[in-house]
């Protein structure tokens, strides 16, 4: 496999993760947010349980009760996060949204000490450090502008980086493919449930369907943005480093505000595009540490093994 195509293919995985920003936005200014939510990961994660019992390996693993703990623990942090952040899209620009969420790298560091009992580089406290003030820049709070959908979205941040440090310990224990069906399954029942509870009009979901921001905006989000994605992700980041993928997957937040700004015709001053570059800065900087650190490990332990040899 050449890896300039696996790069470049993940560069395009992550053009549409950052492109659903906006059309995510547009899409709930006619559906219901929870309903939104339900259609997209009730589809996708029932295309990826399907795929999932077509592998020997995926049949098993979905028999595992275990299995299903994980898939619901990494579901609820996965669900919080995108009801969050599309709550917040109600109220704030697809921009500031894509780079606040973007803040989750910075803060899994962080969540990795209470809930790894990890101790993080040093780097990746400086990370956390610049993106807070990448935050403090773009958010407005120094000029009194920060809104609730700033706040929203700085709750979807820490929703993902809950996830994300979660999913390092459940999913060495799991299947990745039918974890992945489960958690999104499992997204989907919540994103349903709390529809039903708000009581979301059933007459403004089925009219939504039939408006083209909304079935083109589910075709996206379900397809493209969670299955094309997932499978494209597992298929072709073995064929390039994580250092190289770190980076790749950096561009997300730039790419929604390059989105939002090009199709959407929204604006960024100055101390917002500073304050954007701040928190991708902070996202590299804790990423990277955190690698550089596994590799040194990686170092030690063959060079222990090779004296432990002799």
């Amino acid at each position: 496999m050449n890896r300039v195509l696996a790069d470049w293919v993940l560069v395009l995985v992550t053009f549409v993760w950052g492109a659903t920003f906006i059309v995510v936005q547009d899409a709930i200014r006619d559906i219901p947010v929870f309903a939104f939510l339900a259609i997209r990961f009730l589809s996708a994660g029932v295309i990826l349980l399907f795929a999932a019992l077509l592998l020997k390996r995926g049949q098993a693993a979905l028999r595992m009760i275990s299995m299903w703990k994980s898939g619901l623990i990494l579901g609820f942090w996965l669900f919080a996060g995108y009801a969050f952040q599309t709550l917040g899209l109600m109220y704030t620009t697809a921009a500031k949204s894509g780079l606040i969420t973007g803040l989750c790298v910075a803060l899994v560091p962080v969540f990795s000490i209470f809930l790894l009992r990890h101790t993080p580089p040093r780097g990746a406290f400086i990370g956390v450090g610049i993106a807070l003030v990448g935050l403090f820049l773009l958010s407005g709070i120094r000029t009194g502008s920060v809104n609730i959908g700033d706040l929203l979205t700085l709750f979807c941040a820490i929703s993902f980086a809950i996830q994300i440090v979660l999913m390092a310990k459940h999913a060495r224990e799991n299947d990745p493919l039918a974890l992945a069906a489960v958690q999104i399954l499992f997204v989907g029942i919540l994103s349903e449930i709390s529809s039903l509870l708000l009581r979301e009009s059933p007459q403004r979901i089925t009219a939504s369907l039939s408006v083209p921001t909304v079935w083109i905006a589910l075709l996206i989000c379900s397809l493209l943005a969670t299955v094309i994605a997932y499978f494209a992700q597992a298929a072709f980041q073995r064929y390039t480093t994580a250092t190289k993928t770190a980076l790749i997957f950096s561009l997300e937040p730039v790419f929604a505000a390059l989105v939002a700004v090009w199709y959407g015709g929204e604006s960024l001053t100055l101390t917002s595009i500073f304050g954007g570059i701040l928190i991708v800065a902070g996202m590299l900087t804790a990423e990277f540490s955190g690698q550089e650190r596994a590799q040194s490990r990686k170092k030690r332990d063959t060079h222990s093994g090779n004296k432990t040899s002799l």
